[in-house]
């Protein structure tokens, strides 16, 4: 599990249909160490803070691999970062890592929070409008991660993972129980269990849970 690249960027506007949008999506390469904070890498920044950034969203990371399937299905050679990470790893897909897992990397000590929600916004970068649908049916959407203990990573940091979360439940799996596996009120109580779940999924979650009691209810 290694840290490959390490990316920053700040907010700039970009015009996606028809529209002018604000994003800091575009980032660039970070040549050296670099320090990460609580709620962002040095450099970096989030547009929308109500989607993006704080504690439990501090850096957006993706696995080096999924880029050679994605050139494949788009047709075309994708630039650094293109999903907007802030680290490019390997070694860490998301059937790999779980929620809760714990790394060092560098100084730094980070954890899982939550897969990484598709949103519009690489799609417009890319110019792909059906980019979000495709992430959720191939469950290639990178994740989150908290910072625990700060201090500075570079390129080249190895991961050492330090403890896996206590539910053991990869991205892949939540991913899988959030977009695909939805009616599924075991699942999602399992998952929900997890205490390092970011309350960014975990608040929607919950009101799945109580709508699933509720048809129960109904049908019984």
């Amino acid at each position: 599990m290694k840290l490959l690249s390490l990316y920053a960027g700040l907010p700039k506007p970009k015009e996606w249909q028809g529209r002018e949008i604000t994003t800091a999506l575009v980032k660039e390469q970070l040549s050296g160490p670099a320090f990460l904070g609580r709620t962002n890498l040095e450099g970096d920044g989030q547009a929308d803070l109500v989607h993006h950034g704080g504690e439990d969203k501090a850096v957006c990371v993706y696995p080096q691999e999924h880029y050679s399937y994605w050139e494949k299905e788009i047709g075309c050679r994708l630039p650094e970062a293109a999903f907007g990470e802030n680290f490019s790893v390997s070694g860490m897909k998301e059937s790999a890592v779980h929620i809760g897992d714990v790394f060092e990397v560098g100084e730094a000590v980070v954890q899982i929070s939550q897969p990484r929600e598709p949103c519009y916004k690489p799609a417009a970068r890319l110019g792909i409008k059906e980019l979000p649908q495709l992430i959720r049916e191939t469950g290639y959407s990178g994740y989150y991660i908290r910072v625990l203990q700060e201090g500075i990573v570079k390129p080249g940091d190895f991961l050492k993972r330090i403890k896996t979360g206590e539910k053991k439940i990869t991205i892949a799996e939540a991913n899988r129980i959030k977009y695909h596996d939805t009616k599924n009120a075991e699942k999602t109580a399992e998952l929900l269990q997890e205490e390092a779940l970011a309350d960014a999924w975990r608040i929607p979650l919950e009101k799945r849970t109580a709508i699933l009691k509720e048809e129960k209810g109904f049908k019984e």
